[in-house]
């Protein structure tokens, strides 16, 4: 099995899940950053120290991380060595496509998994050296699910 390397809560509000998450577990983040996919502006935060992270994303009405009616576990994430062909595969295997950065030139992808509650999200290797620059500097490469092999998550 491949290891995930974030977990995902999309929250109405980042400073409070940030300061709570650290009074109750003693992690500790990176500072919030704002971008935008699409439509939609959103605030990102990663826990600082390594895999597996924990991230909290701010996502606006109507967005794919809309938290309006409430805090969420939102996914599992996963590095793919071919996203296209990962999203391929968990189609077929019954967990559709809920979200495609894709489109936006974000080459992530997030199935819908209703055992679980959740998603669970496949991001391209590719970005990963950029990842590890922006949110975990001194870190190794992480593992990613190879696609050529079928190796599940």
């Amino acid at each position: 099995m491949t290891a995930f390397y974030h977990v995902c809560f999309a929250v109405p509000d980042i400073e409070p899940a940030m300061r709570d998450l650290q009074r109750a577990a003693g992690v500790t983040w990176s500072d919030p950053v704002s971008d935008r996919l699409g439509a939609w502006d959103y605030r990102i935060a990663f826990t600082q120290g390594g895999p597996p992270f924990i991230e909290l994303i701010e996502g606006a009405p109507g967005s794919p991380w809309d938290a309006a009616a409430g805090p969420r576990f939102d996914h599992l994430g996963f590095w793919s060595s071919d996203v296209d062909r990962g999203s391929r595969r968990l189609t077929d295997a019954g967990f559709p496509v809920d979200f495609s950065g894709c489109p936006y030139g974000r080459p992530f992808a997030y199935h819908r998994m209703d055992s679980i509650g959740a998603r669970v999200e496949l991001v391209d290797l590719g970005r990963q050296a950029g990842f590890l620059r922006a949110w975990h500097p001194d870190g190794a490469p992480m593992p990613a699910i190879d696609e050529t092999a079928g190796e599940q998550p």
